[in-house]
This record gives C-alpha cells, structure tokens and sequence, in this order.
C-alpha cells in the first residue's frame, strides 16, 4: 500500500513545489529590489536620481485651526454618522451602559462617572470633566490619552469627524 516508490513520488513533489517556490522568489527579487550588493538592498539604481523638493512643504504654512473653531463648524448630522462607529459598544441613552458607557451627558460629565459603568483603572486615575477638548484627545487615540484602557477603538484621525460627533454627543446633554 505505502511503498518506497510512492515515498520517494511524495518527497520529489515537495522538493519540486519549494525548487519552483525559491526561483519564483529569486525572480521577483530580481525584477523589484534596485542596486547590486548584498541581496540588493539598500542601493541607489544607477538610473535613479534624487528630486529636490525643498523645505518649504510646498510653498506657504498650512494654518492650523484651533479645536474651538472646529467645533463652533460642526456638522451635527455628520456627527451622528460617526457615532455610527461608536453605536457597537456604546449607548445614548440615559442610563443604558453597553460593552462601553452610555453617552448620554458626556460633554462636561465627569471622566469616568458614568452610573452602573465600572472603568478600567486607566480612567480612574483622569482628574477633570470630559470637555471637549480632553474628548478630542481621547477620540483621537483613546490608547494614548490613558495608557492601558480597555477600549479597544483606534481612534478618529479627522478632527473635523471628532468636533462633528463631540457637537452632536453636546445636543444630548
């Protein structure tokens, strides 16, 4: 049934998938990767040139808006589309805690006070009210505003998105 013969058919199958395997990667090292040396890395092509792009980032400085601004601008129905990303884990509803606590009240609420909620020690240690700039700054990256916290969201890269949501969370206190 298993003999030497189908043995060696088995182990010459595997050893001609892994010989195709590395001149497959031999070849495509070959095509992709620039210079010469050790495996090719880390060499300039001698095609190749630098393209001076200057330190002026393209001409004038971008200007930075303040968060008040942004918040004063704020889309209210764009922010509850955002909040669409939050809806999983969170509740607006006065007193209805999900996976996260309900939001209800947020703006200006105490860190870490929501009712029936028990945080994680990360929020606990938070002196202060959820105004919304220290939001902004959680919304941001909730990791980096406090190290350790069990929310498990990434964060909201726009500003704009995040005074979006923070305005509408403020209509309803």
């Amino acid at each position: 049934m298993f003999d030497t013969m189908t043995f060696t058919k088995i182990l010459g199958g595997f050893c001609g998938a892994f010989l195709i395997f590395l001149l497959g990667n031999w070849a495509g090292e070959s095509l992709y990767h620039t210079g010469g040396g050790e495996g090719g890395h880390g060499e300039a092509h001698a095609d190749a040139y630098p393209i001076e792009t200057g330190d002026d980032h393209g001409g004038e400085p971008v200007e930075e808006v303040d968060f008040a601004t942004l918040l004063a601008a704020a889309d209210i129905g764009k922010g509850e589309r955002v909040f669409n990303k939050c809806r999983s884990c969170h509740s607006i509803e006065d007193g209805v805690n999900g996976t996260g606590p309900s939001l209800f009240g947020v703006v200006e609420r105490d860190v870490a006070s929501a009712a029936g909620f028990g945080f994680s020690g990360a929020l606990d240690g938070i002196e202060g009210n959820w105004t919304p700039e220290a939001l902004s700054a959680f919304l941001q990256s909730p990791k980096g505003f406090a190290p350790g916290t069990a929310m498990s969201f990434n964060g909201l890269p726009k500003e704009t998105d995040r005074a979006n949501i923070i305005a509408w969370l403020a209509t309803l206190n």
